[in-house]
């Protein structure tokens, strides 16, 4: 027990260097009382005031008084130090959490959620939930060191990626793949933001259901669906016949990291929240996505009517705010966040965990993907930066260079054809 020590501290000292000072222990002393008064709980200490030197005769009440303010003053300085740490500690958890001024949680600001922590567990870890704090130290400075290593690299000429058409277009799910080490053929590793860090509450994956930190295991029509959609990406090997035939990110629509819901990319990792009595509204980086929910009880739209990033409502569930999504787009005709189907529905949670964090949480069920459902919690970080436009359209040559390049390699197969004739 905090101060306890100090006391029998003394005592046995007092004990081990003065043998011929003998302690007597009269039960709850005075300094029994004075602790009550700092920790307001009962403390039983041994008496130090009472001091009988078996030699040299007994010492004066002035002498014994003078002994025990002493001891108290040190000891009441000790305590303050060492209980300083508490009392600063209850200060910051149990400061009130910024409200608006009609009386909710004001989640409004700039979050960033970019971190170095997978989606998924990875194996090496097992069943544990948490990284020590060395270990997630450990995942920093491999990150800076990867960060100064490729920067430093001699400059390379343009070639094929290894394995490029093999990347699974989530890079959460293979965040050390060839395609995302900054090489010619991709992105400059300049432009990658995906932070340094593992999340702030040092779990060993963003997925918390199921236990294992994993997603579930696919369906049969997930894993169907998932081949098809992963064809038609810029990443595929697969020619395009038009803009059509390419994701939603290459046509600048939608992206990963926008969701709904939202996970870490490679870069524009940032969310910005604004809020009113009756709507949220939650405008990603990203392609620049917003999504606005209504907070007033109104009726979802009808089953026919879907969308890109769903039909969303909102309300107040205590001091967090959740939101349930459906009506994402027809899997058939559109390409859907991670393959999935028309059929998903979303559950999200924005709690305000103090001035500077935001828990968003949420849970995907999806029974024609996945065959269970499952929950990730994902850390925002409160950021004083301003979110830019991100015009991926005005500058989207990419999308006419892939289909030109399309039509070339097209051109010379058919070349090489005629000429075998």
């Amino acid at each position: 027990m905090p101060g306890l020590g100090p006391v029998c501290l003394y005592s046995s000292l007092s004990k081990r260097r003065y043998p011929n000072v003998a302690v007597e222990d009269t039960g709850r002393s005075r300094f029994g009382r004075d602790l009550n008064v700092l920790l307001r709980r009962p403390v039983r200490v041994e008496s130090v005031s009472v001091l009988r030197y078996a030699s040299h005769g007994n010492l004066s009440v002035k002498e014994n008084q003078m002994i025990y303010r002493s001891f108290t003053v040190v000891f009441v300085v000790m305590m303050v130090m060492a209980l300083m740490p508490m009392f600063v500690s209850a200060q910051v958890t149990n400061e009130p959490l910024p409200r608006t001024v009609w009386g909710q949680p004001d989640l409004g600001g700039v979050w960033e959620f970019k971190t170095r922590t997978r989606l998924q567990r990875p194996e090496r870890y097992g069943d544990r939930e948490f990284l020590t704090t060395e270990e997630a130290d450990q995942i920093e400075r491999s990150q800076l060191e990867q960060t100064q290593e490729y920067e430093s690299r001699p400059a390379q000429r343009t070639e094929v990626i290894p394995g490029a058409s093999s990347r699974p277009g989530n890079w959460l799910d293979n965040p050390d793949h060839e395609s995302l080490k900054g090489q010619p053929g991709s992105y400059n590793y300049f432009w990658f933001d995906w932070g340094t860090k593992a999340v702030g509450t040092r779990r060993t994956s963003l997925v918390v259901d199921p236990p294992n930190g994993r997603l579930p295991a696919k369906t049969e029509a997930g894993r169907q669906r998932g081949a098809r959609m992963s064809a038609s990406s810029s990443f595929s090997d697969t020619a395009a016949d038009s803009h059509l035939d390419l994701s939603n990110s290459d046509r600048c629509l939608m992206s990963g990291n926008a969701g709904p819901p939202m996970l870490p990319g490679v870069y524009n990792n940032n969310m910005q929240l604004f809020q009113t009595p009756d709507y949220v509204a939650i405008l990603v980086e990203m392609i620049h996505t917003v999504r606005i929910i209504p907070l007033d009880g109104r009726p979802g739209l009808s089953a026919d009517v879907r969308q890109f990033t769903g039909d969303s409502r909102g309300y107040w569930e205590g001091d967090t705010l959740v939101v349930e999504t459906e009506n994402f787009n027809d899997d058939t005709a559109y390409l859907t966040w991670r393959s999935t189907s028309q059929n998903m529905t979303l559950v999200e949670r924005f709690t305000r965990v103090d001035a500077d964090t935001l828990e968003y949480r949420f849970t995907v069920t999806d029974p024609d993907t996945w065959e269970s459902s499952w929950t990730a919690e994902l850390p925002m970080v409160r950021s004083d930066l301003a979110v830019y436009e991100f015009a991926c359209h005005e500058g989207n040559y990419g999308l006419p260079n892939i289909l030109a390049g399309n039509r070339i390699q097209e051109a010379a197969a058919d070349d090489v054809t005629q000429e075998s004739r």
